[in-house]
């Protein structure tokens, strides 16, 4: 990949791996360099469904929008969006209600140039420029206020975001934080990976994929990632393994589905 220059931002360090490229490269993207693909793959040699992980994760998220759009959100903030890649969630939102607006934001140069080129003739979608441990900056950025009335019901997706800030940062302060700017109504759409099932193989994916990223991953217990839905009424069928949220046919609910080192939910806030 690194020989398409025209495509790569300036100040991308394409010799180190990246979150958000590496996420990319298990969803079978073309957005990654060697540096993401070998830890990708060292990945995978520790936890061979990694890829099965990464993909039902994606499912999960269009599941959710869907959900959501049923339930007559139409306006959206996807906080860690990442690269766009297939059912990006402006498309499943705006299959459903074309008049649906999604706010984006993100941190990694490939993820944000990737979206403003997708995004370039459609006005009703946008990606910003800032990291979640800075809340308030989203939520008063002007391409945000431009697309969510936060007098309105939202649908805040966190998904696959949350593991990448320390607990030194205090991440349900911050999912507080945005919480409190949401009208009653409002969805909170979360994703977070698990230490609980493999306890012994999660420890050692984490130490591989730690070596080789500058953001590194903080996988939680059960009881911690619940604590991120604190103030939001949990909905059915609570905070369940990746495979297990609503699935779409019994057949896509796999014979252990603590094979997928992801918990989701969805909560509403009363």
């Amino acid at each position: 990949m690194a020989g398409e220059p025209g495509w790569i931002p300036p100040g991308v360090d394409t010799q180190r791996a990246n979150a958000a490229r590496v996420y990319d490269y298990w969803l079978g993207g073309s957005h990654n360099f060697l540096a993401d693909q070998d830890l990708g793959r060292a990945i995978a040699a520790v936890e061979p469904n990694v890829r099965a992980i990464a993909r039902a994760n994606r499912a999960f998220l269009g599941r959710a929008v869907r959900f959501l759009g049923a339930a007559g959100i139409s306006q959206f903030l996807d906080i860690g969006s990442g690269i766009p890649t297939q059912g990006n969630v402006h498309e499943v939102a705006q299959q459903g209600d074309p008049a649906a607006r999604v706010a984006y934001a993100d941190i990694d140069p490939v993820a944000i140039a990737h979206t403003k080129a997708i995004l370039a003739k459609n006005e009703n979608a946008a990606i910003i420029d800032a990291d979640m441990r800075d809340p308030e900056k989203i939520l008063s950025h002007p391409a945000a206020l431009r697309l969510v009335d936060f007098s309105q019901p939202v649908g805040l997706l966190i998904v696959a975001t949350l593991h990448f800030i320390g607990d030194a940062d205090d991440p349900w302060r911050l999912v507080g934080t945005l919480r409190d700017s949401l009208a009653p109504g409002s969805y909170l759409v979360l994703s977070h990976a698990t230490n609980a099932s493999k306890p012994t193989v999660a420890q050692a994916a984490e130490k591989v994929y730690n070596s080789g990223v500058a953001t590194q991953v903080h996988m939680r217990s059960h009881a911690d990632i619940l604590r991120f839905f604190d103030g939001f009424e949990l909905l059915d069928p609570g905070l369940v393994y990746i495979p297990l949220w609503r699935p779409d046919s019994p057949a896509d609910v796999p014979g252990d589905p603590t094979q997928f080192w992801g918990l989701v939910g969805v909560g509403r806030k009363p």
